[in-house]
């Protein structure tokens, strides 16, 4: 056995991954991941279907990190241009102002680069509009997941 008990590193990484899954840039589905892969290995629970539909999971999160803002805007129709931009808008915001600044980064950055693209404000506002929507629902999806592998450990532990 490890000598970190397993059960108290994988609640906290469990729910560090939670939080993470709030912060753009920072893979909260990893994080949850690592949690449960320490258990796996200190002690060798859960089974393997069970930690490989938990790692399905973690993938799944860190995906949607990583593709929900892009996918948002080219949703919403914004250039490839235009998603690189933003994406690049969004860490550096992110740094500096913090998730809402970054959020607000890649709205404003969305709305000009279209607008400019299109010289249609509508066009922009709705793209733009769609883009926010989108990233605001990749951290809602990246936090139900995270929380889902919470309960899911939980309940293999009490069940």
């Amino acid at each position: 056995m490890l000598p970190i008990d397993p059960v108290a590193v994988t609640i906290l990484l469990l729910v560090a991954g939670i939080v993470a899954s709030f912060v753009p840039l920072v893979p909260g589905g990893a994080v949850s991941t690592l949690g449960i892969a320490y258990y796996w290995a200190a002690t060798g629970e859960p089974g393997t279907v069970a930690f490989l539909g938990f790692v399905g999971l973690g993938v799944s999160t860190v995906i949607f990190d990583l593709l929900g803002d892009a996918i948002s805007a080219r949703v919403g129709g914004a250039s490839t241009l235009t998603t690189i931009v933003a994406a690049v808008v969004a860490a550096v915001l992110m740094f500096v102002l913090g998730p809402l600044g970054a959020l607000l980064g890649v709205v404003v950055v969305v709305l000009l680069l279209e607008y400019i693209r299109h010289r249609d404000i509508r066009r922009g506002i709705r793209t733009a509009t769609i883009t926010a929507i989108g990233m605001l629902a990749s951290t809602a999806m990246q936090v139900l997941l995270t929380i889902s592998m919470l309960v899911g450990f939980l309940s293999l532990l009490w069940l």
